[in-house]
This record gives structure tokens, C-alpha cells and sequence, in this order.
């Protein structure tokens, strides 16, 4: 006998009706780097739903985390008809769900997304198909006869809030008074600070747009649209990595079927004003924010930074998003816009350690963002061990892969933070997690994957390499040279270069042997680059280790840059543990005794 179906109410965050199998995880995913755009297959082979296709499924997720870029990829999935029949959260997700905003309003294309809260979330687990229909989800423990009905797909009218508080320029804008572009973007920042529960808009002073990364034919009619609007920015804008190095595309052997329209979307973006920066490290220019700076901007390691290690005042923007507040100037006051919203949530309390080289803030960021997940963290531990600018760089990258928080507070260490009492809540007790060297290592392990020895090709600067970085780096290649076989290639940004060029870091580096690529960065590099015969990888980022299998279908190793340069040297990596995480070895044996 077929057993009662449970349904449950939530809060519809984009309506419509659909159904299908439900495919459910307990663990976020990120979109972009987690699934491939052209085909919808999960491909984060760290996720417990690697494999596995999204099409016509209902996906059920806590959230998702990762990438802004996510966005995009579930606009390209809703064009090339590869999307989730529905998506039912158990925490509301901006990125995922702009791109849905975003299909619709361009492309008249759309797909339900509900979120339910953590506790009915968890009555998903085990149940095989379910009904989405408007702020409700109805679950089967069996397909339902009537799984071939055909429900009512019509899309959404716009709806429209009254108590978010307009001044006279956002009304005008509303009112197509400066163009059509202008007019759209401000419907779509209206929509989000609606789901959001905004009150109100604040002025933004600077953007980085995000959306710029070419996901597939869809994020190049999004732009071209824009252009053929006549779509301007209105505050100063930076252009996040593009898919390809715009000026050598050619003579590095991509194929021109991704050259071109990547290429093509950079030159969108700067149609509508955008300056030609091309890098995921815009913290490294001239241009850079200032603390309590309000701004918009999108990469996911970059808004980290942003609030984190300057200061300044932005949300995780979806892609997408971050265009259209660009052309208003104008974004949802909500979030880490506000003072209130930029407290810790979690603190973390790390182990006794002994000399640090640069793979502990990697490999710590990475592990802290899957403790922390949407909950802004304070690090407690650090505050003796000055970690430089790089090494926070390290630890935003891979904080922001596993995590949805848009912040992280060090104790002693971030400005914010100087005082860690500064950003906790007087009076109000949060969760404590203490990390053991024992977790350290298990993160360690998940980052190397490769069980080769064999090293076919290094990969530094993802997120783009620094000027510290490079001098680093030229100290450790100086006199050397790769082994032959041995792709070493550094991804950077076209400023960065010149500056460490005229250093004379440059002409060390190429000496030894690399690569040096400009405009684009790892997570959108592939063959020719990576060589076909290519079968592992060696990085001392946490975020390209955790990504690159699924990304490119390589095994990684991952370790500091030292040993990734060791590894240039010799075609193979050394398996060695970095010195302050060894001691966990006995003690992991010790527990398993």
C-alpha cells in the first residue's frame, strides 16, 4: 500500500510548479567548478553527488557555496534545458537563485526555487520524488502515478514592494529615464533586495564584475543584450579573469570555439565602460577599496578579501548582479552592507602549532569554510604569527571554495578583528569548534588527491599571482630549471606582471622555465595548457586542488610553493608532510589503536 505523501510549506523565493525524482545532498554545492554548464553533470568530485545529472530532477541542497560564478551556470543550465526541474533549499541562496531571475527576465525561461529551513529540510532525506508548487513541496517515498502530469509552468509576474524606501534617482531609473539598460538592471537589484528584505538601497563607489567568465552561449547574449541597450556603468568598474588570455589566445592553442565568444564577452563588458583589468585579484590595484568602503563586487576570493582583510563593505554578488548594480549604482542595504550584519557567528579555536611554512593558511581556510558554512567565523590561535597579505589571500580562496560566508574575523589579525570583542555580540553565546592537527591532516588528504608520484604539470596563482608572490617565487627559481617535461605556468594580472617585471622577478622566472599567463586564470584553463598526456597536477592553492578534478579531470597535489617548485625540478612530488602538520600522524595512529 502506497504510503501518505508529506508536504511541506516554505517561502517561494522564485514561483512556479514542477516535479521529478528528487536528487538530495546534505552538503552546498557550488555551481561554478561543481557542474558542468553544457551538460549538468555534478562534477566537484569532492560532493557526495559527483556523477550525478541535475535535468529534470528536483535538487534539494542546504545552500549553495563556492563561486558567484554559480549564477551563470544555472542561467547557461536553464538555456540549454540541462537545469533541475526545481530547486528546494534549506537556506535561502542568492547566486543560484539571481540566475534564475536571470534566465527569466532575459530569456523568459524559469524554474521553481523554494526554501524550506534546516529542520523541514531534513525531512527530504530518503524520499524519492517530489512536487513543487508554489511555497509548497510535496514528497513521495515512491514515484507517484501521476509523475507524468504535466503541471502549469507559466512564468511569474514581477511583483512589486512598496517598503523598500526609493529616492528620486532610483524612481527615475524605474522609470526608464536613463535608458533602458539602466531601467532593466534596477527591476533585477529590486528583485533581489525583495528576497533579501532589504528596506532600502545604499550607493555603491566601485564594482567588479564577475560575470565577465564565459559559462557558455548564454553569459554572451546576457552581455551583448546590455550592450544593445546601451548599457553604461555608472560607478568605476574592474573586470574579474576572462576565460581566456585576450591577447595570446591564439599562440597558446586554444581552440577558437571558446576563444572567440570568451574573448567577445571581455569586449562586451568594456563596451559598457568596464576598464581592462581582466583579474581575480583585484585587491592588488591601484584602485583597491578602503576600510568601510561601500562596494559591489562579485569572485568569490575577492569579496572574502574585500570584507575581510581591507575592510570595506560588499555582499558574496551573484554574477549577474553585479553588472546590474554597476549600471545603477545602487545595491540591496542588507547584509555586510551593515555594521550588525559583520559579526562573528562561530569562533575557532586551532591547536598548538609549531613553524608554519605557506600551505597552512590554504589548507586552514579551506578547512574553516566547511566548519563554518554560511556563518561568519572568528579564528582565535593566530593572533602571534603575523600571516602576510599572501598568506590571507591563501586563506580567502579557500575559505570562500567550502564556505557561503561572504567574511572571516582573525583574531589580532583583521582589522576588525584587532579586537576580537569587536565582533562578537555582547551577551550572546555562539558555537565553539576546536580543530585538532588529526582534522588538519584529513583536509590535507582530501586536497591531495593524486596517488601518482608523477607531476606533469605545476599550476601557480589561482587566485592570480601577487608581486610578494612573485618574488618569492624568483628567490626559489633562481639558477634552476624545470625538468623538461614539466609544465610550470603562472596565472597573474596584466598590472602584476608589468610590476614584477620590472623588478626583474620576470626574467628569473622565465629562465627557470615557465609560463606566464595573463588575463585569465586556473579554474578556466584546460588542454592545450594542461597537456592532453597530462595526467597529474601539483598547486599550492587550495581552492584550484579542491576544483581541478572536476574542472579538468586531473589528479592534484597540493603543498607549498617550495615543494611545488622542487616538484618543477624533479617531475615528481616528495609526499612529504609540511613540518607543523607531521605530529598528526602519530597522533591519528594513536586514536586508531
Amino acid at each position: 500500500m502506497p504510503s501518505t505523501p508529506t508536504s511541506l510549506i516554505g517561502r517561494s523565493l522564485v514561483e512556479g510548479a514542477a516535479q521529478g525524482p528528487l536528487l538530495f545532498a546534505d552538503v552546498g554545492l557550488s555551481f561554478w567548478g561543481g557542474v558542468d554548464p553544457f551538460s549538468g553533470e555534478v562534477i566537484d568530485r569532492h560532493h557526495p553527488l559527483s556523477g550525478e545529472h541535475l535535468a529534470g530532477r528536483v535538487l534539494a541542497l542546504p545552500s549553495g557555496r563556492g563561486s558567484c560564478t554559480g549564477s551563470s551556470v544555472m542561467m547557461e543550465l536553464i538555456s540549454n534545458g540541462h537545469a533541475p526541474a526545481a530547486l528546494v533549499l534549506a537556506e535561502p541562496d542568492e547566486i543560484l537563485t539571481l540566475g534564475v531571475l536571470v534566465a527569466q527576465t532575459l530569456f523568459e525561461r524559469s524554474l521553481p526555487v523554494l526554501c524550506i529551513g534546516r529542520e523541514a529540510f531534513a525531512a527530504l532525506r530518503g524520499k524519492v520524488f517530489a512536487r513543487v508548487e508554489g511555497a509548497g513541496v510535496t514528497l513521495f517515498e515512491q514515484v507517484p502515478e501521476t509523475a507524468g502530469q504535466t503541471l502549469d509552468k507559466a512564468l511569474p509576474s514581477e511583483k512589486t514592494d512598496d517598503s523598500i524606501q526609493l529616492n528620486e534617482y532610483d524612481v527615475a531609473l524605474l522609470d526608464g529615464q536613463y535608458g533602458k539598460a539602466a531601467q532593466v538592471a534596477m527591476r533585477i537589484v529590486l528583485r533581489m533586495a525583495q528576497l533579501q528584505g532589504a528596506s532600502s538601497l545604499v550607493d555603491v563607489t566601485q564594482a567588479h564584475i564577475d560575470g565577465c567568465i564565459y559559462t557558455g552561449p548564454a553569459s554572451l547574449r546576457f552581455a551583448e543584450q546590455w550592450v544593445q541597450w546601451g548599457a553604461k556603468v555608472r560607478v568605476p568598474t574592474t573586470l574579474n579573469s576572462i576565460s581566456v588570455d585576450q591577447r595570446r589566445w591564439r599562440e597558446l592553442g586554444i581552440d577558437p570555439a571558446l576563444g572567440v565568444p570568451a574573448s567577445a564577452l571581455g569586449d562586451a563588458y568594456m563596451a559598457m565602460g568596464a576598464q581592462l583589468s581582466f583579474t581575480c585579484a583585484p585587491y592588488l590595484l591601484d584602485s583597491a577599496p578602503k576600510v568601510g568602503e561601500q562596494i559591489v563586487w562579485a569572485e568569490s576570493n575577492a569579496v572574502v578579501y574585500a570584507n575581510s582583510v581591507l575592510g570595506a563593505r560588499t555582499l558574496k554578488y551573484p554574477d549577474y548582479l553585479d553588472i546590474c548594480i554597476a549600471l545603477t549604482g545602487r545595491a540591496p542595504l542588507i547584509g555586510c552592507h551593515l555594521e550588525t550584519q559583520r559579526k562573528a557567528r562561530l569562533k575557532i579555536e586551532l591547536p598548538a602549532l609549531g613553524e608554519l611554512d605557506d600551505a597552512f593558511y590554504p589548507l586552514l581556510g579551506y578547512h574553516i569554510g566547511t566548519l563554518a558554512g554560511s556563518r561568519i567565523p572568528l579564528v582565535l590561535g593566530l593572533e602571534q604569527r603575523q600571516p602576510s597579505l599572501d598568506d590571507l589571500k591563501a586563506f580567502g580562496a579557500a575559505f570562500a571554495t567550502t564556505s557561503a560566508a561572504p567574511l572571516f574575523h582573525i583574531a589580532g589579525v583583521t582589522p576588525e578583528a584587532l579586537d576580537p570583542a569587536q565582533v562578537l555580540e555582547p551577551d550572546v553565546a555562539i558555537p565553539v569548534e576546536k580543530i585538532r592537527l588529526q582534522d588538519l591532516l584529513l583536509s590535507w588528504r582530501e586536497l591531495n588527491s593524486a596517488r601518482d608520484r608523477r607531476v606533469d604539470v605545476v599550476s601557480l596563482g589561482n587566485p592570480h599571482f601577487s608581486l610578494g608572490e612573485f618574488a618569492h617565487l624568483a628567490r626559489l627559481c633562481r639558477g634552476r630549471h624545470k625538468h623538461p617535461e614539466v609544465v610550470l605556468a603562472i596565472t597573474c594580472g596584466r598590472a602584476v606582471l608589468e610590476q614584477a617585471r620590472a623588478a626583474g622577478h620576470v626574467a628569473v622566472i622565465e629562465a627557470f622555465g615557465a609560463t606566464l599567463v595573463t588575463d585569465t586564470c586556473w579554474c578556466m584553463l584546460g588542454e592545450p595548457v594542461i597537456p592532453l598526456a597530462a595526467k597529474t597536477l601539483m598547486t599550492n592553492s587550495g581552492k584550484y586542488a579542491h576544483y581541478a578534478p572536476g574542472l579538468v579531470g586531473r589528479k592534484v597535489h597540493f603543498a607549498s610553493l617550495a615543494e611545488c617548485v622542487d616538484a618543477a625540478c624533479t617531475a615528481t612530488a616528495s609526499g612529504r608532510l609540511p613540518a607543523w602538520l607531521a605530529p598528526a600522524v602519530p597522533l591519528e595512529n594513536l586514536a586508531h589503536a
